[in-house]
């Protein structure tokens, strides 16, 4: 936190550093796949080397996240906020009726632990993928590492709470997740009161709305800053369904600060509303996608690193619960910056001059009541008018 009184967090969308990532590292686990088209994890590095160019397998730790360490050093954010969509764990035990399934052996944890993540969330359809066995497993090598986790968990109450990150000046950071149906998320996956699983949400309704901002209120205190993670949508495609639009706003009517949503491949609208942001889809970060083809058009290859600033807990009348009209400032935005990233050779480099103009182009095509816009250092940053804009209902 800042002498300012703002707080900057760090947000990406999903990280999958199992498969084709798993297999370049220092330890990588058995390749074998259960897909319909492959069934070796190494296929997935030839493809991205048919791409960009020779891959220098083992890489270290950081070479995935390449040009993102730099930003994140030179950013310097309060926290660091990632989906990691990736089961870590030795077993064999493949997730039945999944056809694909993500695993990183738990000797690559560096590859995570390089970016310093405060929170991982779990809440997603991948973190399963070798059952409850290798839930326990991921959690446990999670926990042995001293790193937060939000969505998942030994049951339901493990699952639903939020992770909570001090913050200098004696506030919080704390940080629900769920993952919803459209996602992929079997419905058996659910913790509940004696089973491990994950926060799960079905449909994103009002009473599901609700249940959030009744678990946000019981948890926080004055001056938090509150964030949701909702792993929901489906991959590809920029329209935002209409209950997605006022699940949104009515998480943020309750209390809630920043809606951090993901699923897509590829960046999605993003809103302003009631000067909080909501980001409907962030996009993949970290992944093993590169040389595939079929859905150019949306340019996966692209990937946004989120640096947003908002209003620190400060004042009598800053906390969940106080409601929206009553003069609340804590969490209001003060500033997004989005840095754009292209990966090659399953690392994250800049991206260029062109592929900047194209990113800040489709993303203010496709994000209502809000400009995009392209900063004199490359980052795309964002324009609204403080009022009650939101996204149109698509």
């Amino acid at each position: 936190m800042d002498g300012g009184g703002t707080v900057t967090l760090f947000l990406c969308g999903d990280v999958m550093l199992g498969r084709g990532v798993d297999q370049i590292l220092a330890h990588p686990g058995d390749p074998e796949l259960r897909e319909e088209y492959v069934r070796d994890a190494r296929a997935y590095v030839r493809l991205a080397e048919s791409a960009g160019g020779p891959v220098p397998a083992p890489v270290p730790p950081e070479w995935p996240w390449g040009e993102a360490l730099r930003v994140l050093e030179e950013a310097a954010p309060d926290a660091r906020i990632v989906n990691l969509e990736t089961a870590l764990t030795r077993g064999g035990a493949f997730a039945p009726g999944k056809a694909v399934h993500y695993r990183m052996h738990p000797a690559n944890l560096p590859a995570l632990t390089v970016a310093r993540p405060d929170v991982c969330v779990l809440a997603n359809n991948h973190v399963l993928d070798f059952g409850r066995a290798g839930l326990a497993e991921t959690l446990g090598t999670l926990a042995g590492a001293g790193l937060r986790t939000a969505g998942a968990g030994r049951d339901a109450a493990e699952a639903y709470a939020p992770a909570v990150v001090p913050l200098g000046g004696g506030g919080r950071l704390l940080v629900f997740a769920l993952g919803t149906r459209s996602s992929g998320i079997p419905a058996g996956w659910a913790a509940t009161a004696g089973r491990s699983g994950v926060a799960y949400v079905a449909e994103p309704t009002p009473a599901a709305a609700e249940a959030v901002v009744r678990r946000v209120r019981r948890a926080g205190r004055p001056g938090d800053i509150v964030v949701v993670s909702v792993h929901w949508g489906s991959n590809w495609g920029y329209r935002v369904p209409a209950e997605q639009v006022r699940f949104a706003h009515a998480l943020v009517d309750g209390g809630v600060d920043v809606v951090h949503g993901h699923s897509s491949h590829h960046p999605r609208p993003l809103e302003v509303y009631r000067d909080r942001l909501v980001l409907y889809g962030c996009g993949d970060f970290v992944d093993d996608y590169e040389g595939i083809t079929g859905y150019e058009e949306y340019r996966d290859d692209l990937r946004l690193a989120h640096l947003v600033t908002v209003a620190a807990g400060t004042g009598p009348d800053a906390g969940p619960g106080t409601g929206r009209d009553s003069g609340r400032d804590a969490g209001r935005l003060r500033a997004l910056r989005m840095v754009p990233l292209r990966v090659r050779r399953m690392r994250l480099e800049q991206a260029s001059g062109e592929d900047r103009a194209w990113l800040r182009a489709t993303l203010d095509r496709v994000s209502a009541g809000v400009r995009v816009l392209l900063a004199a250092d490359g980052a795309l940053t964002v324009a609204w008018d403080g009022g009650r804009t939101g996204q149109r209902e698509g």
